[in-house]
């Protein structure tokens, strides 16, 4: 049974036990990967006088191009590296998946399902049975491998291991890590500004506090109740005083007190959130901006993550090492993606107010790698970053000089490394994939019902809000949901489905791309649309029920809208992209590769992100599972 995470994200049992594991010293070949989001090879190619760790690296052995996955998703590439299969062999194809049975999205990462078995009191719910998380990639992971041939691992924030993978080694969860509420990063903005509306935006919701007041309590939503039969979301409070004279504000928690002036940003606060009060409750942090307040008090509260002291989900493997972590560090983000482009597109944070927010995760991961690389021996250390990417999505193509500071912090990062390895190791960096403009959206379901595709019950009822709200099933063909798919209507598969498999789904697809590859931009004249991909062709084997029939590669500039991304359909299909996410890499894959780069030569040409696990098991002498098609790059 599938729930979302918030229904089932604090069952007792979940909180995994600690474990401890100590193994004999023994000397391994050593291995160093720096794996960074969005690193993209022509931008480095531009840069080299200001990233002279990365030259001197390329110049002891080879930069290269590396290709990425169709579609070119984070999720979709970090899962090939993981496990060096196709989308079809590790099952994701984007951020979100929908289920073919009610046509409804869910996160393509990881799903909380419940324990099923529950003592009814009253409002309350006592579960008998621990509920759990599960994660939705498949495949072995490369480090699992790893640690079954003895050799030692630390792998620090990879993308898709929600929950971790329990392996002999050290780890700790990146991209699809949810916050305390199940998403993806929920953010609350308060503010006395008469002029706010209350109301949902996509990733938070704006609060309207009364106006004229020096006192406010803020009321964070935190995860849903277990034990509640209605799953009520959980609570905890801030209390804010302000004093408008000195521009400055007292913020006052269950956990302590402190002063923030306007425009500065908070240390990490920790949240008790009560379940079962006085006797189960969840610990969550979050880190506020206080924007503004005078005229009107203004509040940014961010997502709250998951406490890396005592983490309500599994974070780390083992178990104790987050906390671990935290005691050397102090608090850190846990959420998968903690730059808050959600807030930044809202317009709730400026966007110098975002790349300070993002400058914080940058210093976080820059702090949590100098901690790592002190405890480095030898086997494989393998670090996630994700700041070039979240950078370039705001500031690609219009502010390069702050973009190359961010690339410039990690080339100080490379440099750390290579002085680490000395002449007595090897270090590859690589990425997921490059990055490109986002001037010209495509609603993709609106031009699906331009052509005839997609039917709509009342023809005037499009909108950006409601999902499929108004979509006549009975005579639609096709549907876009996500930022690169098609899915038919398929006979069988969908509830309602109307297209049969076979002949005709494969003559249907095959209309549907050459009206595609015929798009034109109506304000330029330029061709929306490079390629169209049917499953079979991005991946080999055979897709799963919940995989697309289509994968659209999109000419550089353009994107499916975000309205699409939710199957929303709008009234236009072609549309100025206005908002503050100026820079994507969702397109057809050939204009966005990443970069390999290392002090060994590389042998390999065209090397492909399948190849890089392959490489990995090589370096240390074992033998890859037949599954991985990849090669050795080396």
């Amino acid at each position: 049974m599938k729930l979302s995470m918030r229904a089932a994200l604090l069952a007792p049992a979940l909180l995994l036990a600690a474990c401890s594991r100590s193994a004999p010293p023994v000397d391994h070949p050593r291995l160093i990967v720096l794996g960074v989001d969005g690193m993209d090879p022509v931008f480095v190619e531009k840069h080299w006088p200001q990233l002279p760790n990365l030259d001197r690296l390329r110049r002891q052995g080879g930069f290269q191009r590396l290709a990425t996955t169709n579609p070119p998703q984070s999720p979709v590439a970090w899962a090939a590296v993981i496990t060096g299969l196709d989308p079809n062999g590790h099952g994701i194809y984007d951020f979100l998946h929908r289920d073919p049975q009610s046509i409804t999205p869910y996160s393509s990462m990881a799903e909380a399902e419940d324990g099923h078995r529950s003592l009814s009191l009253g409002q309350w719910v006592l579960p008998l049975q621990a509920g759990s998380v599960r994660s939705l990639r498949h495949g072995q992971t490369f480090w699992e491998l790893l640690g079954a041939g003895g050799i030692p691992a630390a792998v620090l924030r990879m993308p898709t291991n929600f929950p971790p993978v329990e392996f002999s080694g050290e780890s700790l969860a990146g991209m699809g890590t949810p916050d305390l509420q199940g998403g993806f990063g929920t953010f609350t903005y308060f503010t006395s500004d008469p002029a706010a509306t209350a109301r949902l935006v996509s990733g938070g919701r704006i609060v309207q506090l009364a106006p004229g007041g020096s006192r406010a309590e803020l009321s964070i939503s935190g995860p849903s109740n277990p034990f509640l039969k209605n799953h009520a979301p959980s609570t905890a409070s801030l209390v804010v005083d302000a004093d408008a004279a000195a521009g400055t504000a007292r913020i006052t928690s269950r956990s302590g007190q402190f002063v923030l002036r306007a425009g500065e940003w908070s240390p990490w606060i920790r949240l008790e959130f009560p379940l079962l009060d006085p006797l189960k409750g969840a610990s969550g942090n979050v880190r506020i901006l206080l924007q503004s307040v005078a005229p009107h008090l203004a509040v940014y509260v961010s997502a709250v993550n998951i406490d890396p002291l005592e983490p309500a989900l599994p974070i780390s493997t083992p178990a104790t090492y987050s906390r671990t972590l935290a005691e050397a560090l102090g608090s850190y983000s846990t959420q998968g993606i903690a730059e808050d482009t959600a807030a930044l597109r809202a317009g709730v944070l400026t966007h110098d107010e975002f790349l300070q927010q993002a400058g914080h995760v940058l210093d976080e991961s820059m702090a949590m790698f100098r901690h790592e690389l002190d405890r480095y021996q030898d086997g494989l250390l393998f670090f996630y970053f994700s700041s070039v990417d979240q950078h370039s999505h705001v500031l690609w193509g219009s502010d390069d000089r702050r973009l190359a500071e961010v690339y410039a912090r990690v080339d100080q990062a490379v440099g750390l490394a290579m002085q680490r390895l000395g002449a007595n190791g090897t270090l590859i960096v690589m990425s997921d994939h490059g990055f490109s403009t986002f001037s010209r959206a495509i609603h993709l379901n609106a031009w699906l019902m331009r052509e005839g595709f997609l039917t709509l019950s009342d023809p005037s009822a499009t909108g950006d809000e409601e999902l499929f709200a108004h979509v006549d099933w009975s005579q639609t063909q096709a549907y876009a949901l996500g930022l690169n798919e098609i899915y038919l209507n398929l006979a069988g598969r969908e509830p309602n489905g109307i297209v049969s498999a076979g002949a005709e789904s494969r003559a249907l697809m095959a209309k549907i791309r050459g009206r595609l590859l015929a798009l034109k931009d109506p304000q330029s004249g330029r061709a929306a649309v490079r390629e169209v991909y049917s499953s079979s062709q991005i991946s080999a084997g055979p897709p799963p029920a919940h995989a697309p029939d289509l994968v659209v590669g999109y000419e550089p500039g353009f994107r499916a809208s975000w309205q699409t991304a939710l199957g929303a359909v709008p009234a236009t299909v072609i549309a100025d992209n206005s908002e503050a996410w100026l820079a994507d890499h969702c397109i057809d894959p050939q204009f966005v590769p990443g970069v390999f780069v290392s002090n060994r030569l590389p042998r390999l040409a065209n090397p492909h992100l399948r190849d890089i696990p392959v490489t990995i098991l090589r370096f240390f002498g074992l033998t890859p599972p037949q599954v991985m098609t990849g090669k050795d790059i080396f």
